[in-house]
Parts: C-alpha cells; sequence; structure tokens
C-alpha cells in the first residue's frame, strides 16, 4: 500500500500524562512512557510537558530507547494582535528546539480566544472576525516562512474548541495561506467529533498533508457529549477517544487515501484517555497491531 519506508510511527504521550488534564497520568514518569512506546514498536513520539526540556538529556534518553522525535503542538495567537509579536518569537523558540531533535515538522493550532480548555461545549465557540482571519493567515504565512528557511515545515493542526474546528473553516484557512508555506496535520479524530469526513479531507487537500494523528471515537460518547454539552476536557474525562481500530472511524479507506496521495511522513497514534481506565501500553499495543495489520507497516 504503502511505499517502503515512506512512513514511519510515532505515538503521543498523551495516553500516558495528559498536559491539559494533569490529574491523568500525573504519577507517571518520563521514562515509564518511553520505555512503554519502545516496548510496543513505535520508533517516534511527540512532546509532552514531562520530556526534558534540554535536548542533550532528551535525545540520548530517546536513542537509548530506539526513539526520535517526529513534531510537537505549537499553540499560536494571531487572531489576538497583541500577542503576535510574543507567537513569533515563542514560534521560532520551538521551531529551533524541534530541529536540534532532528524533527520536520512543527504542528501548529491557532489559540487565540478558544474554549478548549474551559467548561464551554466546543461547539458554541466565539465567532472570528474577518480581520482576525486575516491576521491569522499572514501570520501563518508567516512562520512558515521561516520554518521553509530552516528546513521544516508547518502542519496545521485543526482542533476541537479552538478557531479552526470544522471542514469548512479548514477549506477557509487553506484557502486563505499559501500552499508552499502552510501545510496540514489530518487529525481523523478531531474531524469525525467535528461532525465531518476525515476521508474527504485526505481526498481534498492531499498534497498539503505533512503530518497525521490517527486518532479514534467512541460512538457511545459522542452522542452523550452532544446530550449533555460536554466540554473538550470533559468529554476527554468522559473517553471519547480511543486508539484507532478502537472505535468507531473506518480507517482503511483512510489508509488507501493516504497512500494514493504519496503521503510520506510520520502516522502518530494519539489517543487522550485516563491511564486507569486505559491502560497505556495494552492501547499502545492495539494500535500498533491495528496499523500492521491494516497497513503492512
Amino acid at each position: 500500500m504503502f511505499a517502503p519506508n515512506s512512513i514511519q510511527l510515532s505515538i503521543s504521550p498523551i495516553a500516558w500524562t495528559n498536559d491539559d488534564l494533569p490529574e491523568l497520568g500525573g504519577h507517571i514518569t518520563f521514562e515509564q512512557c518511553i520505555n512503554e512506546m519502545a516496548i510496543a514498536g513505535f520508533s517516534g513520539s511527540e512532546i509532552g510537558n514531562k520530556y526534558p526540556k534540554d535536548q542533550d538529556v532528551l535525545k540520548p534518553a530517546l536513542e537509548q530507547r530506539g526513539l526520535q522525535i517526529s513534531s510537537a503542538w505549537f499553540s499560536a495567537f494571531f487572531s489576538e494582535k497583541e500577542r503576535s509579536g510574543e507567537t513569533v518569537d515563542s514560534f521560532v523558540e520551538q521551531m529551533n528546539f524541534l530541529k536540534a531533535m532532528g524533527a520536520k515538522v512543527v504542528n501548529v493550532c491557532e489559540c487565540g480566544h478558544c474554549v478548549q480548555l474551559t467548561p464551554t461545549y466546543p461547539f458554541d465557540r466565539p465567532e472570528y472576525s474577518d480581520e482576525q482571519w486575516q491576521q491569522v493567515a499572514q501570520g501563518l504565512n508567516m512562520i512558515g516562512e521561516i520554518a521553509r528557511e530552516n528546513g521544516m515545515v508547518t502542519a496545521y493542526h485543526c482542533h476541537m474548541g479552538t478557531m479552526v474546528q470544522n471542514v469548512e473553516e479548514t477549506e477557509r484557512l487553506m484557502e486563505m495561506t499559501d500552499p508552499d508555506l502552510v501545510h496540514l496535520l489530518v487529525d481523523t479524530g478531531h474531524a469525525y467529533y467535528a461532525g465531518d469526513d476525515p476521508l474527504a479531507i485526505v481526498r481534498k487537500y492531499g498534497s498539503r498533508i505533512r503530518n497525521v494523528h490517527l486518532k479514534d471515537l467512541r460512538q457511545s460518547v459522542l452522542d452523550e457529549v452532544h446530550v449533555k454539552k460536554l466540554s473538550y476536557l470533559d468529554s476527554v474525562k468522559a473517553g471519547v477517544f480511543t486508539v484507532p481500530g478502537d472505535g468507531c472511524i473506518d480507517f482503511s479507506p483512510i489508509f488507501q487515501a493516504l497512500a494514493e496521495v504519496n503521503y510520506r511522513g510520520w502516522f502518530v497514534v494519539e489517543a487522550d484517555q485516563d491511564p486507569e481506565k486505559a491502560n497505556p501500553l495494552e492501547y499502545a499495543k492495539k494500535a500498533r497491531s491495528f496499523i500492521r495489520i491494516n497497513t503492512g507497516i
């Protein structure tokens, strides 16, 4: 299905220890996390808050376990005009760290005025003005150019509770930004949560995809989210997310579509779960097996 050596497998530490919900996995150490990633058969990891900030400490710890950093989250605030300069400075710092770690991709999400970390139902977000959209597009083009000059790329992460949550907003952002500077991260779980079809997004924007998050959902919990109008974080605690193959998303056509657009890069398994309810190592192994069976990787 995929060309030999075209896909590498990474996993997010969020299944072990959640940066947004410290009570989930607060007792789990960085060492346990990366040990179990390696045991489960992954070669890459994204970065969590428990990871050492010193590359001279982090890189050897990963290399000893056959791991490397695939990418990491970056919060942008271009929609809050007064924070644009601060955003660029923070981006450069994050980009330089990732570059030093050998990564090529920075996952960018516009978080100005977002409700992701608030008690708000994510479908009740504030509206953004045309001026704010222009600010965000210009800012993303700017940091995209900085990334390109440094041999890196930005991949925009559409995320529940943030400015760009659904497919219409994704299309608007893609139309307003330079395709050579602003690329896309496809997150199957967030696309489905927003009410969209991740397969359609892959088919439409295949040439701009630079990162893929493989995330599944439990339909029964998602139905409860809508009935009770749960916040994003409450939905995570309720167990809305799981690893690919354990939920309601049909991944076979998604894998096929990614192969057809000649996607090359990382598949990142990401499942925000309570480790007390969903053992991270067991679920990591389950995800690894699912990918092997369905892609041959």
